[in-house]
């Protein structure tokens, strides 16, 4: 009996494991019947839509000569997260095309505006989003039918 209760002492005293982020990514998010306690309800938006955020990037986005003359073309895949309140932290790099490409990307994702956040049973919850930043040819980027999807070839 004294075995059984030191082994479950042991067990008791480790951490519990952490959960790790969700991770939205374009094409992916769908509302769910029976969502994860971790998953929200509704996706984070951003204003005005998918059709916005495209005419948003094709207005910022200015494309560094180095990639133009090595005619560097393609997405750079970033990731942030998007607050309770809408802001827009901790971008980064998750997959680059080229340091040049990779800071312009950096850049344009410190000048979004604040997004309409996501929820879970009606109240704002912080989530993590992966977000290709197309560079080269604008007809990379298609907004799909829905507001809030955009795809990306």
């Amino acid at each position: 009996m004294v075995a059984v209760s030191v082994a479950f002492a042991a067990r008791a005293q480790q951490p519990a494991p952490t959960k790790a982020p969700v991770v939205l990514k374009p094409g992916h998010m769908r509302a769910q019947r029976n969502p994860a306690a971790n998953r929200p309800d509704v996706p984070p938006r951003f204003p005005g839509g998918a059709t916005a955020l495209s005419a948003f990037f094709q207005q910022q986005i200015q494309y560094p000569e180095a990639a133009r003359v090595n005619k560097v073309a393609g997405n750079v895949l970033t990731s942030f997260t998007i607050e309770a309140d809408g802001r827009v932290t901790n971008p980064r790099i998750t997959t680059g095309l080229s340091p040049e490409c990779d800071a312009e990307a950096l850049r344009v994702l410190g000048l979004l505006p604040p997004w309409q956040p996501a929820t879970r049973k009606g109240q704002p919850v912080p989530i993590q989003v992966q977000l290709p930043v197309p560079f080269g040819n604008s007809t990379n980027l298609q907004v799909g039918k829905s507001k809030t999807k955009v795809k990306f070839e």
